[in-house]
């Protein structure tokens, strides 16, 4: 994509049409408007799902497994009593709102078990989660210990992780 000294927007394809078109040349607004139809709306589900697997599909319910009734309810009333447990006292609860805690997606992407002491195999538990970059540095200093560098997931490329755990053992 470049401009003209005109003004205008040309943008070059990838690939010739059959007919031979190689470029177009758009206005500056009407470009922009062609950028705007290709925003999705907010909070619109960008999957979309044809044939058998469509939400409205005739076959779907043998195809797609759907919770009973009776799952459907309790889940509801469970995140229902949560939700209200969570305004009515500033404790925290043993049970994940999410799917999976953070330590369990640790140990799937890491292979990191935080959870199994690496000495005695005990179970701990978590008393703190430290982000900062500097805290951490201060704490490592204390214990008179260098910042190793961080582990990197089984065939995955991150940026540097920089998080540091304490644990009380139980």
């Amino acid at each position: 994509m470049t401009t003209q000294a005109s003004g205008q927007v040309v943008y070059e394809l990838k690939h010739p049409f059959k007919n031979g078109t190689t470029h177009f040349v758009f206005e500056p607004l009407e470009f922009l408007a062609k950028l705007a139809a290709l925003v999705p709306r907010p909070r619109a589900n960008l999957t979309r799902y044809h044939g058998v697997l469509a939400p409205n599909a005739k076959y779907r319910s043998l195809v797609v497994p759907t919770p009973n009734r009776r799952e459907k309810k309790r889940r509801k009333h469970a995140i229902r009593s949560e939700r209200a447990l969570a305004v009515d006292t500033d404790r925290e609860t043993d049970r994940p709102l999410a799917p999976l805690s953070w330590a369990e997606r640790l140990k799937r992407v890491f292979k990191i078990d935080i959870e199994v002491c690496p000495k005695c195999g005990g179970r701990l538990r978590v008393i703190a989660a430290i982000t900062e970059s500097n805290v951490i540095q201060k704490i490592l200093d204390h214990v008179h210990l260098q910042q190793a560098p961080p582990r990197q997931p089984p065939g995955r490329v991150y940026g540097p992780i920089t998080t540091e755990i304490q644990f009380d053992v139980s």
